[in-house]
């Protein structure tokens, strides 16, 4: 078993790869009691209310987790509400507090904002009710039970080792010339997306096989409010236009495939040649671009699985079983939160038309 913990900058970047040399990786061992799965004795009715709050519909999949949740939930018998808080924090706080007046037995949630949810979270314990939280932790709190996710710092990692690649490949020998894109810095994913990528990629800056020219290489230099894609084109615009005008963009590291579009447009607009670019998400108009030569490459993170194990999990609360899967331990700031993590994939032209093969839809996209 393995603990995991939310790491921020670049001190938990230097232990993270000091851990890689010693072939440790993360931390690990079964330390802290976590306080989770208060919910996973008693059970519950079979047809009881399930609550899904969901944030804003920023990519495909959120859309396609809702059509998910409330098939999979009705399928297993269940009576889900799911909702999204396309309004910010606060509209999710009153999403969750109504689902709890409404006498839901689980809460899933995919936060906004996950450290301003306390004192709903809070409220759900009073009620006896169980908190899953959904591909993002919810911070701060105890009174989380659960943690279902991919595992982000490998996802970024994954997207640095990505980068170097397509970079080699396309470009040739170095030095190259990167910028750094990250997602919002109130979304408990993006600083891991942000910190695997760069235990990759800040030796090859210290080594100067990687230059950004902008100078932007903290996170809170690089994070993108809402992981809004207009805020990454025009920040690249003005990069481009300041310290690019003899100068080739090589690469980009974009955290998902939203945000790597938009870094593509400005390339585009700004006379570059396609530059390497990262993402996320297999959303349907990167797998084209990938397939066409513009994006490098995405990550799987199949969103079909991930709502299935967390039905899963819901069902084996409502038996009143042990979640098994829930094999690692995630810090959440405040406690150890037992974890199910589930392994992305890597997705480049080379292996996109293998990578999706079990995937119904996006299988007809790459493999017309």
């Amino acid at each position: 078993m393995s603990k995991r913990k939310l790491l921020s900058g670049f001190a938990a970047i230097a232990a993270a790869s000091a851990l890689a040399l010693t072939g440790c990786g993360r931390d690990s061992g079964d330390s802290g009691s976590g306080d989770g799965g208060s919910g996973d004795k008693g059970g519950f009715s079979a047809d009881a209310k399930i609550g899904v709050s969901l944030p804003q519909k920023t990519s495909e999949n959120w859309v396609l987790a809702e059509n998910l949740f409330n098939k999979d939930l009705k399928d297993a018998g269940f009576k889900p509400t799911v909702q999204f808080a396309n309004n910010g924090a606060s509209e999710q706080q009153n999403q969750i507090d109504a689902m709890i007046t409404s006498g839901v037995k689980v809460l899933v949630v995919g936060a906004v904002d996950g450290k301003q949810l306390n004192s709903q979270l809070q409220r759900a314990k009073d009620e006896g009710i169980t908190v899953i939280a959904y591909d993002r932790m919810l911070t701060n709190s105890k009174n989380v039970d659960y943690y279902i996710a991919y595992d982000n710092y490998k996802v970024g990692e994954l997207q640095g080792d990505a980068l170097l690649q397509g970079l080699e490949e396309r470009k040739g020998d170095g030095p190259y010339n990167i910028e750094l894109v990250a997602g919002s810095p109130d979304d408990a994913n993006a600083t891991p997306f942000f910190e695997g990528a760069m235990s990759k990629l800040e030796p090859k800056i210290k080594d100067g096989t990687l230059k950004i020219l902008s100078g932007q290489k903290e996170f809170s230099k690089v994070a993108t409010q809402g992981w809004d894609p207009k805020n990454v084109q025009s920040r690249m615009d003005t990069i481009l236009s300041a310290k690019y005008g003899s100068e080739s963009l090589d690469g980009v590291l974009s955290p998902n495939d939203t945000l790597a579009r938009a870094a593509l447009v400005s390339a585009k607009n700004a006379g570059q040649e396609v530059p390497v670019v990262t993402g996320q998400d297999s959303e349907v108009e990167s797998l084209k671009s990938i397939l066409a030569g513009n994006q490098y490459s995405t990550i799987n993170k199949d969103t079909t699985n991930l709502v299935t194990q967390t039905v899963k999990m819901v069902t084996d609360l409502q038996k009143g079983e042990d979640i098994k899967e829930a094999t690692d331990k995630t810090n959440n700031e405040v406690k150890d939160v037992p974890t199910e993590y589930l392994d992305p994939v890597l997705v480049t032209k080379e292996n996109i038309k293998d990578a999706y093969k079990n995937d119904e839809s996006l299988n007809k996209i790459v493999n017309p």
